[in-house]
């Protein structure tokens, strides 16, 4: 009888210990930013755990987290260019899994979806873009080049349930014989802009300088033209002065002043020949 209870005493705790275990194996969380596959012996069921608690059949079902958080993918890469020059770039992923499409991606990529398919993605699409470009249209096209890589990798990976959402490029490398050729032509160019720089500053120099000789010409003019004016006025003030004292003056008024200015003590007068003497009687007096 002992060994009866005993032994269904294991057994219960045996249960028990089991139930616990399950229980504990049955129920689970999902994390925020992951959704769960819920997978039956290995195979995807269909079903997709949201964020939280969830609970499913021990031993039988399992849940597998994918994340749906952004993440990021750094990747050397090497191309051509359309004028076949060498480039070496790093371009940098920012991207995440389409939530609708957790279920095929990990029925068909697991977690490696990296490796398998972004890596070899970023790859392709870059030759495939750096490819339209000739060498120089890489830097002076820059965002051109980037719009386009972006692009063409968010097209090649939207299949396979992983969306893009940004896209960087690290300046782009060239061999060393084309980079002293592109710095050889940027010296140029600036040396360029520096003489254009120069000639603009001579002729901005040069019309100031001109301004000023045209100011300090129409100013000698205004002061010419006034000294002008000026004596004009003068000269006619003083013409005009003239002709008052003109008609003033009388032959009354000159015979009275030479009179005035004669003396009475002179009595002889010598006139030149056929010279009309303006003093007649009515002044010097008769029998002079």
């Amino acid at each position: 009888m002992n060994k009866s209870i005993g032994g269904l005493a294991i057994v219960i705790g045996a249960v028990a210990v089991v139930g616990v275990i399950g229980l504990f194996l049955a129920v689970g969380q999902v994390d925020a930013g992951y959704r769960g596959v819920v997978t039956e012996f290995g195979a995807p069921t269909g079903e997709v755990k949201g964020e939280g608690i969830y609970m499913i059949v021990p031993f039988v079902q399992r849940v597998h987290d994918m994340s749906l958080q952004v993440d990021r993918h750094d990747a050397p890469a090497d191309a051509a260019s359309k004028d076949l020059q060498e480039v070496h770039t790093t371009v940098t992923v920012n991207f995440h899994l389409n939530a609708a499409s957790v279920i095929d991606v990990y029925r068909t990529l697991r977690r490696d979806y990296e490796e398998r398919i972004i890596v070899p993605a970023v790859q392709e699409t870059v030759k495939a873009t750096t490819a339209h470009f000739v060498a120089e249209e890489l830097i002076t096209e820059r965002p051109r080049v980037k719009l386009e890589l972006e692009s063409q990798l968010t097209s090649r990976l939207a299949p396979y349930g992983i969306i893009v959402d940004a896209v960087s490029l690290t300046d782009f490398e060239f061999s060393e014989a084309f980079t002293a050729a592109i710095e050889s032509k940027q010296v140029a160019v600036q040396r360029a802009l520096e003489s254009e720089n120069l000639l603009r500053q001579i002729e901005v120099e040069a019309r100031q300088a001109q301004a000023r000789a045209d100011g300090e010409k129409n100013a000698t003019i205004k002061r010419a033209e006034g000294e002008q004016q000026r004596l004009i006025l003068e000269a006619n003030g003083q013409a005009t002065a003239n002709k008052t004292v003109t008609a003033t003056i009388t032959d009354d008024l000159i015979r009275y002043e030479l009179v005035k200015r004669i003396g009475d003590d002179i009595r002889v007068l010598i006139l030149p020949s056929g010279q009309e003497f303006i003093l007649g009687e009515s002044v010097l007096g008769p029998g002079k």
